[in-house]
């Protein structure tokens, strides 16, 4: 065989085998999806998703499941992780990769690694024995009359501290592949550093911050054991950060393994990792279609 055919036939065979590969991801996506809706089957035969995403009853005693309250929780304490440590990701990738001294490169760059790899239980008993006392005794009595600091923002701030690493390396990522031609350009025309940041920087790189902030929401978003040991899991609507927040994934951790002798508790459970699955589905494709306008509207 000629080394042209060699090279054709590997090449076929990598294209195939890559095909393969993609079917069989989507086809896992597929599986877990039908896996975790015949799961839920029982419980959706004996209540309508009116009730059950529309209602914030939960007494799984008296056969009322009510998942409003959980997925506003969810909500609510995933964009307040987001609106913290986006704009503080930010900054700290534009210093690092526009204004720190080399050295200090070399410091940050690994404790950001270690901070990235730091298990969630430890985000979780660190937000206990800091976060939620300094809500309770410090910041909480300027607000309200009574905060036992187990509350959303406590959940908001740990979840924030928790992806800032993963969105500060993603962002000096991007910010360094700018090429250096248009910062030299603009500098030659009088332009501040500020304004290079500004409009050369994040403009140029506006997709990708999109991206990683939609990886930052997935992860944030499915989180389990540090906002279930600061976010109090207490059922009910949050009506302010200093009350208690009960998200999806506490509820599921929480619960599943015990009382599943209730009838259509099991079924419950699975019903809300299905919604938990189907929100974060539909927000990425939803990122997609935002990333899309945006890749038009910032190119250069």
């Amino acid at each position: 065989m000629s080394l042209l055919r060699r090279r054709i036939l590997k090449d076929r065979v990598l294209g195939k085998t890559m095909l393969v590969l993609t079917v069989l991801s989507l086809l896992a996506l597929l599986i877990m999806a039908a896996g975790l809706l015949y799961k839920s089957s029982d419980i959706l035969a004996v209540h309508s998703l009116k009730d059950l995403l529309g209602s914030t009853e939960w007494s799984p005693l008296s056969g009322r499941f009510g998942f409003l309250s959980f997925i506003l929780s969810s909500v609510y304490v995933t964009l307040l992780s987001v609106v913290l440590a986006v704009p503080v990701a930010i900054l700290t990738a534009l210093y690092l990769t526009e204004r720190a001294h080399p050295l200090v490169k070399k410091i940050i760059f690994p404790v950001l690694d270690i901070l990235a790899g730091i298990p969630s239980v430890v985000y979780g008993l660190w937000g206990t024995l800091i976060v939620v006392p300094w809500i309770a005794d410090t910041l909480g009595p300027h607000f309200v009359d009574y905060t036992s600091g187990y509350t959303l923002l406590a959940g908001g701030i740990v979840l924030a501290i928790m992806i800032v690493p993963l969105l500060v390396s993603l962002f000096v990522e991007l910010f360094s592949i700018i090429p250096r031609d248009l910062k030299e350009a603009s500098a030659s025309l009088g332009a501040t550093r500020w304004q290079i940041s500004r409009s050369i920087v994040l403009r140029k790189a506006a997709p990708g911050i999109i991206a990683a902030v939609v990886l930052a929401v997935s992860k944030a978003f499915g989180e389990t054991l540090a906002v279930l040991m600061v976010c109090g899991n207490m059922v009910g609507v949050p009506h302010s950060l200093f009350d208690g927040a009960y998200p999806l994934p506490a509820l599921i951790a929480n619960n599943y393994g015990e009382m599943l002798s209730l009838p259509m508790y099991e079924s419950a459970l699975m019903f809300a990792a299905l919604v938990l699955f189907v929100i974060i589905l539909l927000f990425n494709a939803l990122s997609r279609v935002v990333l899309q306008n945006v890749e038009k509207k910032f190119k250069l």
